[in-house]
């Protein structure tokens, strides 16, 4: 798709009602698909935990790890990455309301060429991010390659029920309800319809589990959510 090449500036366009969509859409689940994305994460008492957030976006993936870090009582920083500048320009406006400014910090940059350092970080994380890269091993391995030995990685990521009624109302809804209402309320005419497409085109289930495995990840699996619209893959370096 080569809406890929040019993601950042797909997301800024919606930016505005991206959070007002999701949540509607999802009927409000998606938050709870975050939380239960941010509690797989391993938090210990008094641990410093240094987190890489890829396609940070709005930072709703964020600022939920941020709470559970703080309730663990972990010493943490999380930076967030992401080709939206406009999407950014929101979530730090969400985070400096929770008074998390100094510890979510965000930068423009890419998930195929990150400039991090090897072995950098003890956690990486991407929330409805993966699917967009316009080269997912190449983000894979990426991720890997910043993720310190030992450090666990998260990814939250739209995949297909099994059963084939549940299937076919979602893939009904997916491809003419949710582009319908994403055009009418962000009055762009192709954001949405990529939406759609991106998550029907994307790989999900065992196959990206595969993907993760050849990117050098190990000790992987992956939790479905909701009769399998969302799944949760972990996996350690």
């Amino acid at each position: 798709m080569n809406e890929k090449h040019n993601i950042g500036s797909l997301f800024d366009r919606i930016a505005g009602k991206y959070d007002t969509l999701n949540h509607l859409l999802s009927l409000n689940i998606d938050k709870w698909w975050r939380k239960k994305a941010a509690q797989s994460i391993q938090k210990n008492k008094g641990q410093k935990i240094q987190c890489l957030d890829v396609a940070i976006g709005t930072a709703d993936l964020a600022i939920e790890l941020a709470g559970q870090l703080q309730k663990a009582d972990a010493t943490f920083t999380i930076t967030g990455i992401d080709l939206s500048t406009e999407m950014m320009n929101i979530g730090k406006e969400k985070v400096r309301k929770r008074g998390l400014q100094n510890q979510i910090s965000f930068m423009k940059a890419s998930a195929l060429e990150m400039t991090f350092t090897n072995n950098s970080y003890d956690v990486v994380t991407c929330s409805y991010g993966v699917r967009n890269f316009s080269d997912l091993d190449k983000g894979l391995a990426e991720m890997q390659r910043v993720l310190k030995p030992g450090g666990q990685l998260m990814i939250l990521e739209f995949s297909y029920p099994k059963n084939k009624i549940i299937a076919w109302v979602y893939d009904l809804y997916f491809t003419h309800l949710l582009p319908s209402i994403g055009r009418f309320l962000s009055k762009d005419k192709t954001a949405y319809t990529y939406l759609n497409r991106s998550v029907k085109h994307f790989v999900w289930g065992e196959e990206m589990c595969g993907r993760m495995a050849s990117a050098g990840f190990s000790n992987i699996s992956h939790k479905t959510l909701t009769f399998g619209i969302s799944t949760i893959y972990t996996a350690t370096k």
